[in-house]
């Protein structure tokens, strides 16, 4: 209980202590691009209300989980049928060079093309951005699975679903979930894009109607709301992640010299 409570502490710490000095340095501050961090927080608590809130965050918020979900899904499934089969392995990897080398955001006037400007499109947008890390991180971990672990899984019949949900999803757990934490930073930023292209509701559309309008301290309370929402959902993930592969942190912590 006290550890948990000195990490909390410690992961609260620097955001507070930032915020702090953004306070005192701009305070007494008259730019009109730069408002005081007192101004900001005022027109936050104005701005962000329950009916805001509804119209604009939980609909990004759906977005980014259905895009990020598509993403990790179809990341996790192909990197797996791509790391464990070689000629796969050599067949793809040219194309795959290719396609991630290509900006998610320069697609988004393609995608627009053939999925409108609805959410589909925002879907898309996040899913074609949060692949790639997922994708490339599961390749490398299924890859590095342990030859010996490996032979003897083949020596015991040990095939299909049962190798792949004992053996391979295990081995490349910690190499998968280092793909998933990039793109949760990833999904969030292809979000806020996709909502500035062509949208009626969304933080990202809220951000660009109060740039629009020089509602500077309203635009600074979104961009704000952005980073908290960024740090809510690193954290949530992070307990997740510790869940999950509580015993590869085990093994690393039983490793370490005392």
């Amino acid at each position: 209980m006290r550890h948990a409570l000195r990490r909390a502490l410690f992961t609260v710490a620097l955001p507070a202590l930032l915020l702090l000095l953004w306070l005192a340095a701009s305070d007494g501050g008259d730019s009109v691009y730069f408002p005081p961090l007192r101004t900001i927080l005022g027109s936050f608590a104005e701005v962000w209300n329950a009916d805001r809130l509804a119209h604009d965050v939980l609909p990004s918020l759906g977005r980014l989980t259905a895009g990020y979900t598509a993403g990790a899904v179809t990341g996790v499934a192909a990197g797996i049928l791509i790391g464990t089969h070689r000629r796969v392995r050599a067949t793809a990897e040219p194309v795959l060079e290719f396609l991630r080398a290509v900006p998610p955001p320069v697609l988004v006037p393609v995608i627009m093309l053939f999925a409108g400007i609805g959410d589909t499109m925002k879907i898309v947008v996040i899913a074609s951005g949060t692949v790639w890390p997922v994708l490339l991180n599961t390749v490398e971990g299924a890859r590095a699975v342990d030859s010996v672990l490996s032979e003897t899984a083949r020596s015991y019949g040990i095939t299909g679903l049962a190798r792949l949900r004992r053996l391979t999803l295990p081995s490349a757990g910690p190499q998968i979930f280092a793909g998933l934490r990039q793109a949760l930073s990833l999904g969030l930023i292809l979000m806020v894009i996709s909502e500035m292209f062509a949208a009626s509701n969304g933080l990202g559309f809220a951000i660009v109607q109060f740039q629009r309008g020089f509602a500077i301290p309203e635009m600074w309370s979104g961009i704000l709301l952005l980073g908290l929402l960024g740090f809510a959902l690193a954290t949530v993930f992070r307990l997740v992640e510790r869940r999950v592969l509580r015993w590869y942190h085990g093994l690393r912590a039983a490793g370490r010299p005392s």
